[in-house]
């Protein structure tokens, strides 16, 4: 009998060692992990982080260099330049078009421009490469109408629309939090004016209420992300209230109150905690918004000014081209970058959102 009790006893205690209890975000991650289509949109938004954080590496060139000669030039364009060192060594080297070499003479150089001139510079303004002076650049994605490569462009925008989407959701998270927590914990006096000033939020159609808080802030990269935020809140503050006004009447909450913790510590500490499954698929499809509404007012001259490139201004700048039906990709690239961009957002957030649903199976 004592012999079948310890071994019973063994197996109870492995048992217990391999199904111990493991946290909500544990058993989410596991959840998330089987859905296929939710960890394609999440590397998918790790590769353009990765890209946005180390444009430098990836663009082949600097986004604001021009090269006139090479303006509106389609997809794999080929040009020799030559590389002319700049003043300040931030800026890189500057490339001008060059038909050809003329002849070395001296400590100068003589070239062929592309307006049949000819012109001359000193050996030590210009950067060798493999000991020539002239070389072959590649455009993979062409030119748009400034003679700037559209590749590189289109990386250092995902700098912009990355930036402006994470930092105005923060925004909108933040103050959806905030007020959505205290309407739901206080209720009474506090619940209706934070439900009315949502209301009010909610009668403004979201592009509108943003374009007029561009205005009135003015053009510029946080000038849009503030009136992204400041719009965006709206249905942060009604899912946290509504959690908080269902967390706030559970036992754990009222043991809390019977111990005398203060409101804000059980707010912060102990309900908060315990809401915040929801508020992150809301953020998630939040951020795809704040994306689209970016390119939207950059698109209307609202948003990051020119030369910074976004992907906004460059649709704005080569739909014409569609118009006359040359130079396409000048307006379809960015338009891609934008839907892969939202697509992996979106479906990153609904694999949140069933990774956050207790009914599911764990």
């Amino acid at each position: 009998m004592s012999e079948l009790s310890e071994e019973y006893l063994k197996d109870l205690n492995k048992f217990n060692i391999e199904d111990k209890s493991h946290s909500l975000w544990y058993y989410s991650w596991k959840r998330l992990k089987r859905n296929k289509l939710a960890m394609v949109g999440l590397y998918t938004l790790v590769l353009l982080v990765t890209i946005a954080v180390f444009a430098p590496l990836f663009a082949p060139f600097e986004p604001n260099q021009q090269i006139l000669e090479f303006a509106a030039k389609p997809i794999g364009f080929e040009g020799d330049v030559i590389a002319v060192k700049q003043p300040n060594v931030d800026e890189g080297d500057k490339y001008v078009a060059v038909k050809g070499l003329i002849k070395e003479e001296g400590d100068k150089v003589y070239f062929m421009g592309y307006d049949e001139q000819e012109f001359s510079l000193s050996k030590n303004e210009l950067v060798k490469k493999d000991g020539e002076y002239i070389r072959k650049v590649k455009f993979y994605l062409g030119t748009d109408r400034f003679g700037r490569d559209v590749l590189s462009r289109l990386i250092y925008g995902s700098r912009v629309s990355l930036t402006v989407g994470l930092i105005s959701e923060s925004i909108a998270i933040a103050l959806g939090i905030l007020l959505g927590s205290m309407a739901g914990y206080f209720r009474g006096k506090t619940d209706m004016l934070v439900m009315w000033l949502v209301n009010v939020i909610f009668a403004f159609p979201a592009i509108l209420l943003i374009i007029a808080l561009s205005v009135v802030l003015g053009k510029g990269l946080w000038q849009a992300f503030v009136a992204i935020g400041l719009t965006g809140w709206v249905d942060v503050a009604r899912i946290v209230r509504g959690q908080f006004l269902s967390l706030r009447e559970t036992d754990f909450v009222e043991a809390t109150k019977a111990v005398g913790f203060k409101p804000f510590r059980i707010m912060i500490r102990h309900i908060l905690p315990n809401a915040m499954g929801p508020v992150i698929v809301t953020g998630t499809v939040g951020l795809a918004a704040a994306i689209i509404f970016e390119a939207s007012l950059s698109f209307l001259g609202l948003g990051v000014q020119p030369p910074t490139a976004s992907w906004g201004q460059m649709i704005f700048d080569g739909y014409k081209y569609i118009v006359v039906g040359t130079n396409w990709g000048l307006a379809i690239f960015p338009s891609i970058a934008i839907m892969i961009t939202v697509f992996a957002v979106n479906l990153l957030g609904d694999g949140l959102r069933d990774a956050f649903d207790p009914k599911l199976k764990q």
